[in-house]
Formats: C-alpha cells, structure tokens, sequence
C-alpha cells in the first residue's frame, strides 16, 4: 500500500531567485516586472514547482536553463505570470474607427483583389480575434469578400481557449444582446460561439519576439496588437514593431491600444489621422510577398 506524501510549506522565493528568473522571462518574451512582482513570482510559478517536483526555485531556474524541456517549460512560466483580462468589443471607439473608416478605405484601394487578412497579435483566450470575425463578416462591403482573422498569444493554455470558443458572463459586458443571439449558443459553461465562425478563424501559439514563428501567420492587410507593447521594454518593442512590419503587406494597417504609440519605437510607419483614433500604415513602396503556414 502506498500513502501520498502530504504538501509541504510553499517555497519561498529570494530576491537573487526572483531577478535571475525575472531577467530569464525577459530574454524569453520581452516582458518587464519591477521589483513589486516579486510575491506574484512566487505564487504562480509554486504550482510549476509542485507539477515538476522541484524543491525550490534555484532548482527551477536551472530547469528553464539546462533541462531538455526548458524551453517548452519556459512557455510555461510566461503563461503562468501574464494576465489575460479581457473581452468582446473592447475599446469601441476604435473598433467604430475601425468599422466606419478603415474598412471602407481598405475596400476602396483593394478591390482588385477582394481579399484581406486581419492578425489579432496578441490575442489571449480570442474575444478581439472572434469580435472582429464579426464584424467583418456583418460589414456591407465585404459581403462578397475572402475574408481571414488569425489569431496568436505566447500563452498555450489561452490558444486553447480561443479555439474552443467558450466564454463566460464578463468576456459580454459590452456585447449587444442580439449579437450574442446571432453569434453564440448557451451551453454548460458559458456560451459557444457558432461552429461556422469558430472553423473560420484561426489561432496558433507565436510568441511576438520570434520573427521565424510569427511567420507562418503569412503576410496579413491588417493587424491589431492593442495592449500589448505596454508589458515590453523599449528594446522587446521595436522587435515586435519590426516582426510586424515585416508581416504587412504593402499598405497595410497597424492598431495599437490607446495608451501605445510608435514614438521612441518606429520611423517606419506612415501615421493616418482618422476620425475617432490614430493608426499606423506601412508605406505602399514596401517588401515583397510570401505566404504564412497558419491553417
């Protein structure tokens, strides 16, 4: 017969401990914590500790560093510290600028090829992705249009998420309630969205430093990174900025949240001034083609 061996007292983890580990997760995904996300540390990444049977978290440093399954466990340690709030028409003054604005003036210069792909960069469990899936297939003028909305996050468990399309009561604190009707179905657990808007909408794990990963999203028209670049350091950043560049097409379009901007960041851009919100745009005289992996 054998017993289970009763959890010990959580370890703790010390201020040499945290920096080492703070610095790893930087180098990894871009990410900055002061000096105060030191107990937040310590509590999330316990339960990594308990799952790999470590002692302490010395020994999980030199996990992420030298085991054979530390970069996969590095993935890990980032999903386990990043917060992963949000929700279906987030910051709709610039989903309306979006809507109103861009949408046409895309429609206008491209209607030669009658096809566009949208990159939610950045998109935790999918509410942004899925939202503009919506919108894009209730716009006027896209109706007969090849349209696509690709959908990544560094987080495994909220690439999960999305493609399994169960949400709860607050990812719809600003859903009309008819398009939750048209769009998703009560089940246990939440509500699902619709098989036919789910299947169309594509998700993949890309972490935003990684310029080889995030290329087989494929060249895209439009991509929003919103809230994203405020948890990365100046020099994460312009990587990212340049990884996405690079993924725009010609002409395309870039939309940040309203607290990012490309100052300090970019000259790349060309800035376009609309009614309700400010986006970036990738000059027309710009890189060639090539076609993205992502199905």
């Amino acid at each position: 017969m054998s017993y289970l061996r009763p959890p010990g007292p959580r370890a703790r983890l010390r201020p040499e401990e945290f920096r080492l580990l703070r610095d790893l997760i930087n180098e990894h995904a871009g990410l900055v914590f002061d000096d105060g996300a030191m107990y937040s540390f310590e509590r999330r990444l316990s339960e990594r500790l308990t799952e790999l049977d470590l002692s302490g978290f010395m020994e999980y440093y030199k996990y992420l560093r030298f085991a054979v399954r530390g970069a996969a466990e590095l993935d890990e340690a980032t999903d386990a510290l990043t917060t992963k709030e949000t929700y279906f028409f987030r910051q709709d003054y610039q989903l309306r600028a979006f809507d109103n604005e861009l949408l046409p003036r895309f429609v206008r210069e491209n209607q030669a090829r009658r096809r566009m792909t949208i990159w939610s960069a950045g998109c935790s469990t999918g509410e942004e992705a899925y939202t503009l899936a919506m919108m894009t297939r209730e716009h006027p003028k896209l109706v007969d249009w090849d349209v696509r909305v690709i959908g990544t996050d560094i987080s495994k468990s909220c690439v999960a998420a999305a493609r399994r399309g169960v949400y709860r009561e607050t990812s719809f604190r600003t859903t009309p309630d008819d398009t939750r009707e048209r769009y998703f179905e009560k089940v246990s657990g939440g509500w699902r969205i619709h098989e036919d808007l789910r299947k169309s909408t594509h998700f993949g794990q890309v972490n935003l430093l990684d310029a080889h990963k995030a290329s087989i999203v494929g060249r895209v028209d439009v991509v929003f990174c919103r809230n994203v670049l405020i948890y990365f350091d100046v020099g994460s950043r312009r990587r990212v900025i340049d990884n996405l560049y690079q993924r725009l097409l010609p002409g395309g379009y870039l939309l940040l949240g309203h607290s990012e901007s490309l100052i300090n960041v970019s000259t790349a851009f060309e800035l376009v001034h609309l009614k309700e919100d400010l986006v970036y745009r990738k000059p027309i005289a710009s890189g060639g083609l090539d076609f993205g992996l992502l199905t």
